[in-house]
């Protein structure tokens, strides 16, 4: 009797049925919430249209480069990011878990809070619930902020209801796997979100001052060019909004047929991210310019960022509109919430893909036990002091997590396994051939790039503790939470595969 190979003993691996299905899902992964509100305040503070210059250069030789090192190991070891760093090198199989560790275990905590946030908001809508002060409601009577990390506080009901129901979602969506689970699920999403965006900017763009303010977000100042801070920003924007370093689309990717155009999907994939980008903060300028002609404020003062911005100064500004307030409240925090699921969905797959390829445990087990654990573990985020605790883990794990991961994912493929061979296996399955300067962003400029950004960041949380948090409290909540998802990650890096693990590629 013969005896089965290693190859044999694996399992069929899943496959999206069409290259639409793969593109829209590494889209909505891509397209998150901070895809929507960060990049339009960070182009509207640097430079406005002139921002797109940097924005550009840093997309060029680092977003889509690393793209394509992750769309490209991915496809050509067929597995997980675990799974793809070991058979790379069975020394670096920690580096895939820590990746999808910190992301499952940290930023999908928080983020699928703030989903629920979102969630509450299209309720909110319906009546105007926030009142003539947003900022009141959104700190004090919805949040229950409390004064610091150190003061947990009550759990907020709404928050832990809605919180409920988006990992129902996110369970429900990956229970059912890559074809008839996330692909279907995005195929529903990118369209809707697409016409979402749409349909605001043509709204916006009737109302009085819109015109303004969509001109203040795109007008260009090229003298700030000038600003060294300006292009670290635009490079930190690539590596924010486009999914990297998080394993997810190397994961993506393992997904793909034999002959699958890697670089054309790379391109695709940031080029489109780039493009709603810009096209969604059109919708929010526009609001923020007709809320400034209407209170008869300065641009400048209506104008904020982050959670401010979508939680306060966008419900502020619903309330003035002059007729179908519900309708424009319930299509912008609509849009929010069909980002942000499409991109939880994508980490909740990556961790489960990595699962999944190591121990061979049922799918429907995995995202079963997974989605209950996430929704526990994102309870703490749910709280009176949740928003300081979101704020410290985010800050440390989207920043100093993130950055490491992209060095060392940069280090392992561009000299431990050897950048060319990646782009030999990418232009033999891509009709956009990539040459020798792929190579060169791998091996330097991205990994030396990250640096400045990870040492930028450092000397500035030096100089003045991050938020104005004690450092105590940074140190416990952000510098340990990455510690211990660094031990777990050596810790089930040091577990044995369950079957051979078939080391030839693809």
């Amino acid at each position: 009797m013969t005896k089965p190979s290693p190859q044999d003993m694996v399992p069929h691996r899943a496959q999206w049925t069409t290259q639409w299905g793969f593109l829209l899902a590494a889209i909505g992964s891509a397209i998150g919430l901070g895809s929507i509100w960060r990049f339009a305040y960070v182009c509207y503070e640097n430079g406005g249209g002139a921002y797109l210059i940097p924005y550009g250069v840093a997309l060029v030789t680092a977003g889509v480069p690393l793209m394509i090192l992750e769309y490209g190991i991915g496809h050509r070891m067929r597995g997980s990011a675990p799974m793809s760093f070991a058979k790379l090198n069975p020394h670096w199989e920690w580096l895939g878990w820590w990746m999808v560790i910190f992301v499952m275990f940290g930023i999908v905590l928080y983020y699928a809070v703030v989903i629920a946030w979102c969630v509450c908001y299209l309720g909110f809508s319906t009546t105007l619930a926030w009142g003539a002060d947003p900022n009141h409601f959104f700190f004090q009577t919805f949040l229950g902020v409390t004064p610091g990390p150190h003061v947990v506080g009550d759990i907020r009901s709404p928050i832990l209801l809605a919180l409920v129901l988006v990992w129902v979602v996110n369970w429900l969506i990956v229970f059912f796997g890559v074809e008839h689970g996330i692909e279907k699920a995005n195929k529903i999403f990118m369209p809707l979100l697409m016409l979402l965006i749409l349909a605001l900017v043509a709204w916006t763009a009737t109302l009085p001052g819109a015109m303004e303010g969509m001109l203040r977000y795109w007008r260009p100042d090229f003298s700030k060019l000038a600003n060294p801070k300006v292009w670290i920003d635009a490079y930190s924007q690539i590596f924010f909004t486009l999914s990297l370093g998080f394993g997810i689309m190397v994961a993506y990717a393992s997904y793909l047929p034999r002959k699958a155009d890697i670089t054309s999907d790379a391109w695709m994939t940031c080029l489109v991210d780039t493009a709603v980008s810009l096209v969604a903060g059109l919708a929010v300028f526009g609001t923020l310019g007709y809320m400034a002609a209407k209170t008869g404020k300065p641009f400048e003062e209506v104008v904020q960022h982050g959670i401010g911005l979508a939680f306060v100064a966008y419900p502020q500004a619903i309330s003035l509109l002059p007729s179908f307030q519900q309708l424009f409240g319930v299509l912008f925090f609509l849009m929010l919430t069909v980002a942000g699921i499409a991109s939880s969905i994508s980490i909740l797959e990556a961790f489960s893909a990595a699962v999944i390829d190591k121990f061979h445990y049922p799918r429907r087990a995995v995202v079963t036990v997974l989605s209950i654990v996430g929704f526990l573990g994102g309870i703490i985020f749910a709280t009176g002091g949740g928003l300081a605790w979101l704020d410290i883990v985010d800050h440390f794990l989207s920043h100093y997590g993130l950055f490491v991961a992209c060095i060392l994912q940069c280090l392992l493929v561009g000299w431990v396994y050897g950048a060319r061979h990646l782009r030999e296996h990418v232009n033999a399955v891509s009709r956009v051939q990539v040459g020798r300067l792929l190579d060169v962003a791998i091996r330097y400029l991205i990994p030396g790039v990250l640096a400045i950004l990870f040492v930028s960041d450092f000397l500035t949380d030096i100089r003045q503790p991050y938020g104005g948090y004690p450092w105590l409290a940074q140190l416990l909540i952000g510098r340990d939470w990455l510690l211990v998802t660094l031990i777990v990650a050596l810790f089930v890096a040091g577990r044995r595969w369950r079957r051979p693990l078939d080391r030839s590629p693809l």
